[in-house]
């Protein structure tokens, strides 16, 4: 009951939610909340309660009366629009909250996609909306699935022709000369993370037949030059380990009615001079063009283990602290 709460026990009530949608959302990502608001939640029948220090929960308050509206608005809230919503707010994005529409799935044989956080979702639009987008972060924040994902959803809606999936071979560690088999199987390694992003989205059989057919093309990097790729969704992945001569190659092939993203981790150049990439040099010089969106992911992106946030993280820091050394 209520009142055998303590009284420092906050409380919001709102008579219009469907609580059982609303809260059944909201059950399985309360522990997350929690963590991210530094206050106590639980669910009492139609009450949130609150408990926490009063600048935590005032936050709290306004945060999920800002939820509640988005509920009356008639919007089916997801697990990933709590999380959108809240770095909204966390960013002093109020107004772009009271225009928040939760993004449509992207519906694949294999996979309903949905982004999970604010820079996934501003991803998303940036490539509905440009026909160039950078996608810059560390590794695990969804730059290349969530790429993939949407060229299928372009070429399903046949707003594209064929996909061309593309990446530098850039030896990290191992020597492709002493690597076993013909050159294709020699770069097969290379190309690998683009097949299984593939193989995750759709059928099997679905994606070896748009493979078989060309509709579908991975290759590396070098097999790009002198081509003009018209009505093409083409991917450039682990774009820091190109060249800008590379780069430059990639950005010029687009042709008419193409789309073209680039993805990227600056923190893992594996290149000789890590000065000297391609992305870098193009961030610089493009970041200007009204035409060309960039969007950069950080640790809250991360959409694998919790362990690999932690990871990302402290690896961050580490690294912010040797630039200040240096």
């Amino acid at each position: 009951m209520l009142s055998s709460l303590p009284p420092e026990m906050d409380k919001i009530e709102h008579p219009y939610i469907n609580t059982s949608a609303f809260s059944g959302v909201l059950d399985k990502h309360l522990k997350k909340l929690e963590k991210r608001l530094d206050v106590q939640l639980s669910i009492r029948g139609n009450s949130l309660m609150i408990d926490g220090t009063k600048d935590k929960v005032d936050f709290a308050k306004y945060y999920f009366n800002k939820i509640m509206d988005l509920e009356n608005k008639g919007y089916p809230l997801r697990e990933e629009d709590f999380t959108i919503a809240l770095d909204l707010l966390e960013n002093g994005k109020q107004n772009e909250l009271e225009d928040y529409h939760p993004s449509k799935p992207l519906n694949l044989s294999r996979r309903s996609v949905t982004p999970k956080s604010l820079n996934q979702h501003e991803y998303i639009k940036a490539i509905h909306n440009y026909d160039l987008v950078f996608g810059i972060g560390p590794a695990g924040t969804g730059k290349t699935y969530l790429a993939m994902a949407m060229a299928l959803s372009f070429l399903q809606k046949k707003t594209v022709d064929r996909i061309v999936l593309t990446r530098p071979a850039v030896e990290a560690g191992e020597k492709l000369g002493f690597l076993p088999g013909d050159i294709q199987e020699k770069i097969n390694p290379y190309l690998r993370p683009l097949y299984d992003a593939l193989f995750d989205l759709i059928k099997a059989e679905q994606a070896q037949g748009l493979i078989d057919r060309g509709t579908i093309e991975i290759a590396p990097l070098a097999y790009m030059r002198g081509r003009t790729l018209n009505s093409s969704f083409i991917i450039l992945d682990e774009a820091q380990n190109t060249t800008k001569e590379q780069m430059k190659m990639i950005l010029t092939r687009a042709g008419f009615d193409s789309r073209l993203v680039v993805t990227a981790d600056i923190t893992q150049i594996d290149l000789p001079q890590p000065s000297k990439s391609g992305v870098i040099h193009a961030m610089n010089i493009l970041n200007k063009i009204d035409e060309i969106a960039f969007i950069h992911f950080n640790d809250k992106d991360v959409v694998r283990h919790p362990l690999v946030q932690k990871i990302v993280k402290a690896y961050q820091k580490a690294e912010s602290k040797a630039l200040k050394k240096s």
